[in-house]
């Protein structure tokens, strides 16, 4: 069971640090100087839950600390859903890439708060504020975009045509999921799935936003497939701790 636990407090640790690494390529590059410190700002909280989840790691196995599992693991060592992974583009991209996570994170964290295990629990609670921050701004954003010019809101359905077939992964159970859901330990994410199309549909609605039908899902990240963009992001996010393994700062 403890390397079930590791492997999935690990995951939820991939989950922030890989989006909190894309949300940091918006430092210095936001539409306006508020957004540039609002988007920075979403990277610093993805940073610092990625940072308690790993310290727990590290405490689970002392092999690994948590700079290790950052920055010095390859790609298929990283078991984070594909969605987070995917770039930027432009503004509204990133905006419908971030609500259909930010929607599920928010209700992950909600019942992640219920777990037995007390440090998944306190890191659920202390993080879940800063969550409903990014849901916020993502859902608002969303809605701001969509129903405002036909440009904006042509840009936005296509990037959450483009980018839906990546969310089912978010709601796929593997045998961890089984072993941590049965521990009283991890969340049940298929008792999450309906509300999390209820809020997206809600937000769409305001949004003028289509959901999209008949997808077909990309799954894999969890056991450690990619897509293309992972690799060019680690490589730049792990450039100075592998170039000088031995600096201390």
């Amino acid at each position: 069971m403890n390397n079930d636990l590791l492997k999935y407090t690990i995951r939820i640790g991939d989950n922030c640090l890989i989006l909190g690494q894309r949300m940091s390529m918006w430092c210095s590059n936001g539409p306006t100087l508020e957004e540039d410190i609002a988007l920075s700002n979403i990277s610093l909280d993805l940073f610092g839950q990625a940072n308690s989840f790993y310290s727990y790691a590290q405490e689970l196995n002392d092999k690994q600390s948590a700079d290790d599992l950052a920055f010095q693991r390859n790609e298929n060592e990283f078991l984070n859903f594909q969605l987070v992974e995917l770039e930027n583009n432009h503004f509204g991209h990133t905006i419908a890439r971030n609500l259909l996570f930010d929607t599920f994170q928010f209700l992950f964290y909600q019942k992640l708060i219920e777990s037995n295990n007390q440090m998944l629990s306190d890191i659920a609670a202390k993080s879940i504020k800063e969550v409903k921050y990014h849901l916020r701004h993502s859902s608002n954003w969303l809605i701001r975009l969509g129903d405002g010019t036909d440009e904006s809101n042509k840009k936005v359905q296509e990037s959450i045509n483009e980018i839906w077939k990546y969310s089912g992964e978010l709601f796929e159970i593997d045998a961890i999921d089984e072993s941590m859901i049965k521990e009283g330990i991890g969340v049940d994410v298929s008792l999450i799935e309906s509300e999390w199309n209820n809020m997206i549909g809600d937000i769409f609605t305001k949004a003028k936003i289509k959901k999209p039908e008949n997808i077909q899902m990309v799954t894999g990240g969890k056991k450690g497939v990619h897509t293309n963009y992972l690799n060019p992001l680690l490589t730049e996010m792990q450039y100075i701790p592998r170039k000088y393994p031995d600096a201390k700062w």
